[in-house]
């Protein structure tokens, strides 16, 4: 099996557009939770989001190319070309046959759907923009991206809830590692900050009612009650170590291991002992070929809902046992909120950055925990340490489980 590294990643968060940004940002413990602005919340249980201010679209791409995407689609396109820029890779001096594109979204646009159904109900279905469908299905990020930047190699459009992003990067990992590519941009993205986005999680009880933006997106404290909704994208950029150290290329980090399993338990709770989650964990570190000990970081979930952070530290210690706690387990979702399918893609991005720097960002706003959850969250202020392995974790509605293990590149092995 072929080695597999990170060369080039992109980001557009709630705080920060731009690897530099965001990375300031979480150095910073800033936070992007604020009240919503993209519509009126008035009888919506929830009124805090985690928006994304300033983004332009016409730095990214043309004019016209921008009008005919939705905002899924164009931070994608955003993350995508930043990650390629910051790889390096020419795309003039590769076969594009050979460079693939992995970024998927769990949702989609639900913005055209809501407009195009008022169109319907008000001026009949005539009237229903011809491009209706492109701009809504979720596999046009990865099409966008695709077309773009002339990537012509395998395709895919991962679509697994909340672990769309970790699943892209881990499939992404697999396809080279079997030699199917030389290179994919892998990511995710989402754009669901709309009437349908927040009033449906609502619905579900997800969403946290909080109204003070420093006490709403909480993961593993015991006063949590669901998640803020976040949006973005984040993409890398994957590449066979081989081909990347022919051209030359920066070496950011090497992925070395990925878990997949299916919880077959729920449609929205994830299996009570952390099984599922626990076995993926699992995985991951086998095929990595570390001791579980050699594990000290974790990059958790941690939705900030009740259920996801207590299976989550369940499956922790099921998977680590004593060992659990000795390891440092925090959320970037304390600061970004929940980007849905960009999640695991932005959480991932964050790993190879506290790899690189030596760096564990703090769950902040974390105070304290009920009692069955006693491991270190991080609490308070980061952790500056050298270390070896970050393991990322993201789960799905309908039981999809993912984890990914990212190392820091050592050039002699």
């Amino acid at each position: 099996m072929k080695r597999v590294v990170v060369t080039g990643m992109g980001a557009v968060t709630p705080i920060g557009i731009g690897i530099e940004d965001f990375w300031k940002g979480i150095r910073e413990n800033r936070t992007g939770f604020d009240k919503i602005t993209k519509f009126d919340t008035t009888g919506f249980k929830a009124s805090l989001a985690a928006e994304i201010k300033d983004f332009d679209p016409k730095m990214f791409m043309d004019p016209k190319s921008a009008k005919r995407m939705e905002l899924f689609c164009q931070y994608a396109v955003a993350a995508a070309k930043e990650a390629l820029e910051n790889s390096g890779l020419d795309m003039e001096k590769e076969d594009p046959y050979r460079i693939g594109c992995y970024v998927g979204s769990g949702i989609g646009s639900l913005q055209a759907m809501e407009r195009e159904h008022k169109r319907l109900l008000e001026r009949g279905a005539s009237r229903i923009n011809p491009l209706l469908v492109p701009l809504m299905i979720s596999n046009m990020a990865c099409g966008n991206v695709s077309i773009q930047f002339g990537l012509k190699g395998k395709s895919l459009n991962v679509v697994t809830a909340c672990a769309t992003g970790t699943h892209s990067i881990g499939e992404a990992y697999r396809s080279i590692q079997a030699g199917d590519a030389d290179a994919i941009v892998a990511g995710g993205t989402e754009a669901a900050i709309c009437p349908m986005g927040v009033g449906g999680f609502s619905a579900l009880t997800a969403l946290s009612s909080a109204t003070d933006p420093k006490r709403c997106s909480i993961p593993f404290d015991k006063d949590r009650s669901g998640f803020i909704m976040g949006e973005g994208a984040g993409a890398v950029v994957l590449e066979e170590l081989e081909h990347a150290k022919a051209r030359g290329a920066r070496i950011l980090a090497e992925v070395v291991g990925y878990g997949c399993t299916s919880d077959a338990y729920h449609i929205t709770s994830p299996a009570e002992d952390g099984e599922g989650a626990a076995r993926a964990m699992g995985d991951a570190v086998k095929e990595a070929d570390i001791a579980p000990e050699e594990l000290t970081y974790i990059n958790a979930h941690g939705t900030s809902t009740h259920h996801n952070d207590l299976f989550e530290t369940r499956a922790i210690k099921k998977t680590f046992g004593e060992h659990a706690y000795h390891i440092r387990v925090n959320s970037t979702k304390s600061m970004v909120g929940h980007m849905l399918g960009a999640a695991g893609a932005v959480e991932f991005i964050t790993c190879v950055k506290e790899l690189e720097e030596g760096y564990i960002h703090p769950t902040v706003g974390f105070e304290s925990a009920e009692e069955e959850m006693d491991l270190n969250y991080v609490p308070k202020t980061g952790i500056e340490e050298t270390f070896d392995y970050a393991l990322s974790n993201s789960f799905g509605f309908g039981g999809h489980n993912a984890s990914i293990l990212v190392k820091r590149y050592r050039e002699e092995q």
